[in-house]
């Protein structure tokens, strides 16, 4: 009898480890593939990060399905872009969860926008100037410079919301600032050959790309943000092609091509569509081969006297 009772204290306790490792983990929801890339690096195996949606999904319009709420539902942490990005689905996701710890000013709801300098705030916002979002573009996610600044900031929210854990994540985010510092100034040496480029895009999704690699937007295919390409608009950007030279169109992967080959048919202009995110392409699966893969095309679509 003793033995059996020694026996079932032993598989009693192995049980109770168990339960205590799974919960050692920091369970975080992230909107974004890029918020779950940089969670990761940041947290190591210390987190397990969920992302609501895909490299091929357009973030402004999720739905906010059951089985996103259920795992905002047991979520320590939420880390989104903000910036009125996921203001659509994220509050349903929220507020059907019934998770305190996701709401409101807690430590655990982390908005990567609130970090960095915005572009584009609009002095006023109307409806009929199109999906215009009133705390500027929320795309901040497309400037290396500013991801090592949210992720300073990340590494000292996970610190507080898991203590016990501080100096892995310390120590973490020091290795990857190191190598994500050595990362950009290769990509900036790289892309210099091509400052100054023209370029028109389907939405205004590429602004801080452009803003780190000096880049300028002449035109979008969309006529008002969120508004799909219409025939009149196409054919009012072929003439403005003509007085801006521009020297690529550029579009996300999940965006719809048509109105893009249909301008570069009547223009000549070629058409250059990239990852926006972290499974935007095959290639492109953390935060170092996402930018790895955008230089990459970029800088091999547009020759360097094409300023």
């Amino acid at each position: 009898m003793r033995n059996c009772l020694s026996v079932t204290v032993v598989a009693l306790c192995a049980v109770l480890t168990t339960a205590d490792a799974a919960r050692a983990e920091l369970s975080v929801f992230a909107c974004e593939p890029e918020w779950k890339s940089l969670v990761e690096e940041i947290g190591g195996d210390l987190v397990a990060v969920y992302s609501a949606t895909t490299g091929m999904q357009d973030p402004h319009h999720v739905e906010a399905r059951p089985s996103l709420i259920a795992k905002a539902r047991t979520a320590d942490m939420i880390v989104c872009t903000g910036g009125e990005l996921e203001i659509g689905w994220l509050p349903v996701v929220q507020r059907r969860s019934g998770n305190p710890r996701i709401k409101g000013n807690s430590e655990s709801v982390f908005y990567a926008a609130e970090f960095v300098e915005r572009l584009e705030i609009p002095e006023s916002v109307d409806r009929s100037h199109g999906d215009v979002h009133a705390s500027g573009n929320p795309h901040v996610h497309l400037d290396p410079r500013r991801v090592g600044r949210i992720a300073a900031a990340l590494a000292e929210r996970l610190q507080a919301v898991d203590p016990s854990n501080a100096e892995a994540f310390a120590g973490n985010w020091r290795d990857f600032d190191a190598r994500w510092r050595a990362a950009i100034a290769d990509w900036e040496t790289r892309a210099a050959f091509v400052q100054g480029a023209r370029v028109i895009t389907h939405h205004r999704a590429w602004s801080y790309l452009f803003d780190w690699l000096d880049w300028e937007s002449v035109g979008e295919l969309e006529p008002l943000p969120g508004v799909p390409p219409t025939t009149r608009h196409l054919a009012d950007l072929v003439d403005a092609t003509t007085r801006e030279k521009p020297s690529l169109i550029l579009l996300a992967t999940y965006q719809d091509s048509r109105g893009a080959n249909w301008l570069s048919d009547r223009t000549g202009i070629p058409v250059v569509s990239l990852p926006s995110t972290i499974g935007g392409a095959e290639d492109a699966q953390d935060l170092f081969t996402l930018f790895e893969l955008i230089v990459d095309r970029l800088v091999t679509a547009l020759p360097a006297n094409a300023q």
